[in-house]
């Protein structure tokens, strides 16, 4: 097993190099660099001027200079300098990061339990009203667009029902007190974290609908029901752990779709999260602050994988190996 975690993490890294110098040739393709964008912004800039920017940045170089360069300083844990904000990226990123990992992992901590919970009890009863809504629902959650989604639920619980803020993660001015602050923080997320929350949860109210239809026509499930347990022990202790394990694989491989959905809920709640960051970043073509969020959302999927798989070991002891 120890073997094969570390096989894992050698392909991960050999995978992680390879986002990163794809990603940095589709950047290099894209029109435009960041001395075109800060010209632009400030009205215009005559050759030389365009000249000497690109000469102090380094973009007057080969791009396999450029590539090289990186790559080696990414080896040593540096991911460059931004252009436009004139601060290391890792500090630009990290300073960021808190609101993104609290809208996305409770976003993702929802949806898993509360899906989950919707597809067990809509497979009990699978002709029943609540096993209808929950297919109903998992096809308007899988099919809305989350930003729309967004603004409607901003629209009516922040300026139609203002029991919500409407924007930003925090009330200005913050409570003094640590507690208050904190819950000050909740009230914000509420609303970003319903709306993110809501497209995974109908995609994993469905999995487990049918992974939990499926697991109830076992032979052991018959058996632990001729022993005598009880319908509630039946579902809770035997059937719900091997359902749960499409669920489980599913969150793992999603954790990428999250955060992605969690940039555009970021800059419909004007949330000072990543977000919004990649967001001006790609406007302003500050590519070394698109290469360092593309290369933390990379390694945090790779990494989740490998968790995943582990989980799934713990669930599922028919697995011997990772593979």
């Amino acid at each position: 097993m120890i073997q094969a975690i570390i096989q894992r993490i050698l392909l991960g890294i050999l995978l992680i190099f390879g986002v990163i110098v794809l990603n940095f040739f589709l950047l290099q393709a894209a029109p435009g660099d960041v001395v075109d964008a800060m010209l632009a912004e400030a009205g215009g800039g005559d050759p030389e001027l365009a000249a000497r920017l690109r000469q102090s940045y380094g973009l007057d170089q080969p791009v396999y200079i450029q590539l090289i360069k990186y790559l080696g300083q990414v080896c040593i844990g540096d991911l460059g300098y931004s252009f436009y904000y004139e601060e290391p990226v890792a500090k630009l990123i990290l300073s960021h990061l808190p609101t993104t990992l609290m809208l996305t992992l409770s976003a993702l901590v929802l949806a898993v339990i509360l899906g989950t919970l919707f597809g067990v009890y809509a497979a009990i009863k699978p002709k029943g009203f609540f096993s209808n809504f929950v297919t109903v629902f998992s096809l308007f959650g899988y099919a809305t667009p989350v930003f729309w989604l967004g603004m409607i639920v901003l629209l009516v619980f922040a300026l139609y029902l203002p029991w919500f803020p409407a924007f930003g993660i925090r009330s200005i001015p913050e409570p003094e007190d640590p507690l208050e602050r904190i819950l000050d923080i909740i009230h914000h997320l509420v609303l970003p974290t319903f709306t993110l929350a809501v497209l995974y949860l109908a995609n994993y109210s469905r999995i487990s609908r049918a992974s939990m239809l499926d697991v109830m026509g076992a032979d052991y499930i018959r058996t632990a029901r001729t022993k005598g347990l009880s319908e509630r022990k039946v579902i809770f202790k035997h059937a719900l752990k091997n359902a749960s394990l499409p669920v489980v694989t599913l969150a793992g491989l999603q954790l990428a779709q999250v955060f992605s959905g969690a940039v555009l809920v970021e800059t419909v709640f004007s949330l000072p999260g990543v977000g919004p960051l990649l967001y001006e970043s790609i406007m302003r073509r500050d590519f070394p602050v698109i290469l360092g969020v593309l290369f933390g959302a990379a390694t945090t999927t790779i990494v989740a994988n490998i968790i995943t798989d582990l989980i799934y070991k713990w669930m599922d002891p028919r697995i011997q190996s990772i593979t």
